[in-house]
């Protein structure tokens, strides 16, 4: 049964730093490529990283780029989601993702 669960949320202030984690089992972690989403009151959920099984491709919302790093530990079937640079615009509930399987979610609040 493939289960991902994402931990590492919380409030910050702005310009602060969070590292989410997704921990993932049930599937050959390493053959598939992850993602991040993040979903925020009345908004649509969106894409915010991506990575492939090896690491070596990755992509990122526009409104990110810069500021967030995905990476993957293999070893650990673990992706992670590095965010500096807060905004409040950031503040959402993230989601771990690959092919139609999600994350509970974990809540990340950027606030002063």
């Amino acid at each position: 049964q493939v289960q991902l669960v994402e931990s590492g949320g919380g409030l910050v202030q702005p310009g602060g730093s969070l590292r989410l984690s997704c921990a993932a089992s049930g599937f050959p972690f390493t053959l598939y490529s992850m993602s991040w989403y993040r979903q925020a009151p009345g908004k649509e959920r969106e894409l915010v990283a991506l990575i492939n099984s090896g690491g070596r491709i990755i992509r990122y919302a526009d409104s990110v780029k810069g500021r967030f790093t995905i990476s993957r530990d293999n070893a650990k079937n673990t992706v992670y989601l590095q965010m500096n640079s807060l905004k409040p615009e950031d503040t959402a509930v993230y989601y771990c993702n690959f092919l139609s399987n999600w994350g509970q979610g974990t809540q990340v609040t950027v606030s002063s």
